[in-house]
């Protein structure tokens, strides 16, 4: 969380640097206009390697996923792996499934073309909200054999360290602040996503899935029918025949 918990200084003290990585002119030239407009510091480069060579100072990226060079996706992969700057995909592609990679890889929003401008600032807006929010009153939460050390952004299972996307982290670090509790799919999605999450909640078992194949204990994540899911590492292993686990989507 590099930067995450000192965006609130940045966000009301100066103005906001916008990186926008777009390649069709059309659309960037009124894009970048409108956001300067609006108060904020646009930055426009047309590819994903000149996107990577022009982080510093940005407070917040807007990324094509259709570039010249390198795959929108592969660009937030690389973003993803070095920084902890807020990014927003904006893409003509509107598949459920090109939502659930994107955001799973470490985006933090998706916005489908043609979009209003308003609704892309308040969807600028509410990224920062949430990339912004206050430290957490605890740091480091221990659940069983399992460590979850927010202000170091590591988790260990066994002393044994776990490597999870930042949005994995997030949703893990969620249900670790109160291991026992069935927390609601809406309950997740608002306080891991966003307060407005406009996407299929699909994305929520395709998150759920991933932590638990990472962390080895699949059973630890237990999902409660017709509310959302648990953390509960005292749980016992699986059925080895594999009849003992409710299926993902039983939530």
């Amino acid at each position: 969380m590099k930067l995450r918990h000192v965006l609130t200084a940045v966000w009301n003290c100066v103005v906001v640097r916008i990186l926008v990585v777009e390649d069709d002119p059309t659309i960037a030239e009124p894009l970048v206009a409108g956001l300067a407009r609006n108060g904020f510091d646009p930055v426009h480069v047309r590819t994903g390697r000149g996107a990577l060579s022009s982080m510093a100072g940005v407070d917040l990226v807007l990324l094509d996923i259709g570039l010249p060079d390198l795959d929108g996706s592969e660009v937030c992969r690389q973003l993803r792996s070095t920084s902890d700057v807020p990014i927003i995909v904006v893409s003509a592609r509107s598949e459920e499934v090109d939502r659930v990679v994107l955001l799973e890889m470490g985006a933090d929003d998706y916005v489908v073309k043609p979009f209003g401008l308003r609704e892309l600032i308040a969807r600028i807006r509410a990224v920062a909200r949430r990339a912004s929010g206050a430290e957490p009153a605890v740091q480091r939460f221990e659940v069983g054999p399992l460590v979850v050390d927010v202000r170091a952004h590591e988790v260990m299972v066994d002393g044994a360290p776990v490597e999870l996307t930042p949005k994995e982290f997030d949703l893990l670090a969620h249900l670790a602040s109160d291991p026992g509790a069935a927390l609601t799919r809406r309950s997740i999605l608002e306080e891991v996503w966003d307060a407005n999450w406009y996407g299929s909640s699909k994305t929520l078992d395709v998150h759920v899935a991933s932590v638990r194949r990472k962390l080895g204990h699949p059973e630890w994540i237990q999902a409660v029918r017709g509310v959302g899911f648990k953390l509960v590492t005292d749980a016992p292993p699986p059925d080895p025949v594999g009849t003992g686990e409710a299926p993902d989507g039983a939530a």
